[in-house]
């Protein structure tokens, strides 16, 4: 099972991943504009549709990567205060009742949205240059899958945690810099290195 888990999560990462190379891509792009606006007095008529189009695929698509990193936004002033079996229980309660019907409904509007788009080889409005807007509106029932798969994997995760009263590993592709310093710490004073803290 936790191999399962952990192809769906690699799943998920790589196309977080492979979406996250858009930062660079819109940096450039708005770098180039920022350089031709006010140093030749020469603005571009597809920077703004360029760097929305941009940066709502990235946003679209790192939602399922977010959610392997446990990273969303969660109110947790008493949730990290529980045991692991009764965040476990809180968290498939509400994946259950808000999770899944919200991803659905995005996937099932966001299919008709994107289809009616692709169809009609929709165009950005807002500059002459007639920038197309179908491919970003095409990743929007796409996204809401990916979210439906990673959430299914959320769940079995869930139920792994209720029954076992731990919570499964994850994959660790990536660790914020506070935690590996405050591992580092942690390990130093275990060594000796540094005083218990509060001493």
């Amino acid at each position: 099972m936790i191999r399962f888990l952990h192809s769906i999560d690699a799943l998920s990462t790589w196309i977080g991943k492979a979406f996250a190379w858009l930062i660079l891509i819109l940096t450039l792009g708005i770098s180039y504009e920022v350089l031709v606006r006010y140093v030749f007095r020469a603005p571009t008529t597809w920077a703004f549709d360029f760097s929305y189009i941009t940066y709502g695929a990235l946003f679209l698509m790192a939602g399922g990567y977010t959610l392997v990193r446990n990273q969303h936004v969660r109110a947790d002033v008493l949730y990290r205060f529980w045991r692991p079996r009764t965040q476990a229980v809180m968290d498939l309660i509400l994946y259950i009742l808000f999770f899944f019907p919200a991803v659905m409904a995005w996937m099932y509007a966001g299919w008709n949205y994107a289809q009616f788009s692709v169809r009609f080889r929709e165009v950005s409005i807002f500059s002459p240059a007639g920038i197309p807007v179908f491919p970003l509106k095409a990743l929007i029932p796409v996204a809401g899958l990916m979210l439906f798969i990673q959430g299914f994997a959320e769940v079995i995760r869930c139920i792994m945690c209720i029954r076992s009263g731990a919570w499964p590993a994850r994959l660790h592709d990536v660790e914020e810099t506070e935690s590996v310093i405050m591992h580092e710490q942690k390990h130093q004073r275990d060594r000796g290195e540094l005083p218990a803290q509060g001493a």
